[in-house]
Formats: C-alpha cells, structure tokens, sequence
C-alpha cells in the first residue's frame, strides 16, 4: 500500500496525473460538454486549454458556447420543460422555447422573459411556413429541418406579429405555447403557478400563508369543501389568498379551440379582450372562465377587471424579495409579470436551474450554495445575462 502511494505521488510530481488535480485539457473537455452537450474538436479542445492555462475561464466557456450545440442542444433541453405542464424536454420547439434560446443568445436582459414585447422567428430567408397564431409549424420546420437556432432565429415583437397590443404581452407567458399550456381551460391560475415553478423555483405549497386576508378569493373556492370550515381556514386560504389577487392579472385572457375536433389545441390561439370588447358571459373584458362555479360560494370575490396586488409583500412571503422600486400592484400581466422578474427569487432561480444544468447535480454543500449565490449577484450586476451564469457554473464545475 505504502509502495502504490509513493508511485502515485511520483507521478502527481512529473506529469500531473489523474491522482491529483485535472489538467486542463480535461477541464475544457469538461466545460465543453456540458455546455454544448457534444466532445470539442482537436482545435478548440486546445484553444480552451490554452485559455484556461491564462486563467481566462470566460474565454473558454464563450468559445464552448460559441458552438451551435450550445442552443440547439443545451438551451433547448434546458428551456423546453417550462413549455408543458408535464415539464417534457423532448417537446416540440415553438415559440416559447425559441424566444428563450434568442433571447440568451443576444444577452437580453432576461427580466423580460416575463413581461417583454418579444418574439424570436426564423429567418425569412429559410423558406419556412408563416408564423401562425393558431399553428405551431413555423418552429416544427424549423426543427425538422435541424436549423442551426444559433444563426437562423431574428428578434421581433409579439405586437408586431401576432397582433395583440403591446401592452397585453408579457414576454412568454403571451406566447401561443405558454397559451396553449397554462390558459387552456381551467381558471388562468394554471399559468401563475407554473410561472412560479418554473420561474422562481417555487410552487404554492412552500408559499401557504393562512394569516393574510383571504378577501380577494374566488367564487369558486368553496368555504366549507366537504362540509368542514376548518380545511378552507387552514388549508385553501393560505394558497388562495395569495394567489388570486395576483392571477387576477390573467383576467382577459383565453385560449380558445375546438374542444370536439381539436382536443388538444393544436389548432387553437390566444384571444385578448381589448378596450371595448365584452365577453357576452360577462358582460365586461373578464373573460367568462373567471365566472365558473360561482354559486360553489356566491358570496366571494367577483372579478370586473385585470388588477393585480402583490399580498405577499406582507408575511412569511417577503423572503421571495420583492423590489422596492415597484409599487406591488397594478393592471394586466405586463406589470405583474415585472413583479415577478424582479424578485430575488427570479434571480436565484435561474441561478440555481442553470447550476444544475452544467453542473449536474442541485446545489450540495455550503460551497455549492455560495457559489450560487455568487452566481446570481453577478447575474443582476450584469444586466440579467443568462451565458454568465452558464459560463460561472461550467468554471466551477469543470474539475479540479
């Protein structure tokens, strides 16, 4: 034993052996598959050696993530699950996803994924079919043809192709995907619970709050489910109370499809009542999903409009840290989605999922968490860039 440990060291001595630390050919083989997801070439294996040898790990992972590997693979698989409720990373890419990828590649600051007028196409040039508010072959083209995302996707605006005001979007909660996944049916809540699992890493649960006032709950959330008081005291409120004054911001919006012919809403589009427009349920802009299973409670919270307030500024919720710059209130999904993005919990949670990512495992000990943490500080000093947090945690984890 004694003799295999002089060996090891002897040769940790001359040629820095696997016994001690990674050379850094296999540190930049490291940072390159987990940031594009495929081996690098001979050129750039020693470019990014060389790099990481002048202590320049940016550079690396920039030349890593120059690879068109990088979006198509990385970011897509990356992207994709907050597309579906059912979180699948093999889903098609559509307009949600490919807004994602174009918005890191052009370092936007990605704040407004949640409330910017913003879409990302293929190039005209490409031949591909139109975009389509009630189709998702523009970007089924674009995959089935294996377009490299990195050079073909073009920024635009959801006002500009889809029609709706720019004051209805709301960065990818306005997509036709993000539509099609959260506003189909139900109540709108579907679209403000999965913003804040895929978003701010949490889920309502974690969020229960039974001590704020629950006078912003619906209609349609019984007071006494199964004849007994004490569940909606102790239990509904605490998700409720919280929710609902903030889904409220959802309030004029609807997916609208076949619900015989077309099950699914393949087919289907956003629909956006404006100024002037009444839902015939209604008789207001609310749209008349909002309305259901009034009489569950009739004496509770009737929508009239998309007005927003932000409860959980107050209570146990205040941890989410919410900016002082913003009022915590307002009208549509613009503004709510502003409160959202701006929250240390948003930056924390794209911190935390891209660490995860590169590093393939969640955050494990204390030198894990301050890496994040020192992740997510640097990702709001720098303008809410999403490749700094790629290239920190491909550095960080590239061996040592």
């Amino acid at each position: 034993m004694q003799l295999k440990l002089i060996t090891c060291l002897s040769v940790l001595l001359l040629l820095a052996s696997p016994c001690g630390q990674a050379g850094s050919k296999e540190q930049a083989k490291r940072m390159h598959d987990r940031l594009a997801g495929i081996p690098p070439s001979a050129q750039v294996l020693t470019q990014m050696s060389q790099l990481l040898e002048n202590g320049d790990s940016r550079a690396a992972a920039d030349l890593a993530m120059d690879n068109p590997a990088f979006y198509s693979i990385t970011l897509k698989h990356w992207v994709t699950p907050w597309t579906n409720e059912e979180g699948d990373k093999f889903a098609p890419l559509n307009d949600y996803s490919a807004t994602v990828i174009g918005m890191v590649r052009d370092d936007v600051d990605f704040r407004q994924l949640l409330s910017g007028d913003i879409l990302y196409l293929g190039q005209s040039s490409l031949g591909l079919p139109a975009y389509s508010n009630s189709s998702n072959a523009h970007y089924q083209a674009m995959e089935d043809g294996q377009i490299n995302l990195k050079d073909a996707l073009v920024a635009s605006s959801q006002s500009a192709v889809t029609g709706l005001a720019p004051d209805a979007t709301a960065g990818v909660m306005t997509t036709r995907a993000g539509a099609r996944a959260f506003f189909k049916d139900g109540t709108n809540r579907a679209m403000f619970r999965f913003t804040l699992i895929n978003h701010l890493c949490t889920d309502l649960e974690a969020l229960k709050d039974t001590e704020l006032p629950p006078d912003r709950i619906r209609q349609d959330v019984s007071r006494s489910p199964g004849g007994d008081s004490r569940i909606f005291m102790n239990s509904c409120t605490g998700c409720h109370s919280g929710m609902d004054p903030l889904a409220q911001a959802f309030a004029y919006y609807e997916f609208d499809y076949d619900t015989n012919g077309d099950p699914d809403g393949e087919r289907g589009a956003l629909l956006y009542n404006g100024p002037g427009m009444t839902d015939p349920d209604t008789g207001s802009r609310v749209t008349k999903k909002h309305r259901i299973n009034a009489n569950t409670f009739v004496h509770g919270f009737v929508i009239e409009d998309d007005r927003w307030d932000n409860y959980w500024r107050e209570g146990i919720n205040q941890v989410l840290g919410w900016s002082d710059s913003l009022p915590g209130s307002g009208n549509g999904a613009k503004s709510m989605g502003e409160e959202l993005a701006n929250s240390q919990a948003f930056a924390q949670c794209q911190a935390s999922k891209v660490f995860e990512d590169v590093c393939l495992r969640k955050p494990q000990d204390s030198a894990d968490r301050t890496q994040v943490s020192q992740m997510t500080n640097t990702f709001q000093a720098n303008g809410y860039k999403v490749k700094d947090l790629f290239a920190d945690a491909a550095d960080y984890c590239k061996g040592d």
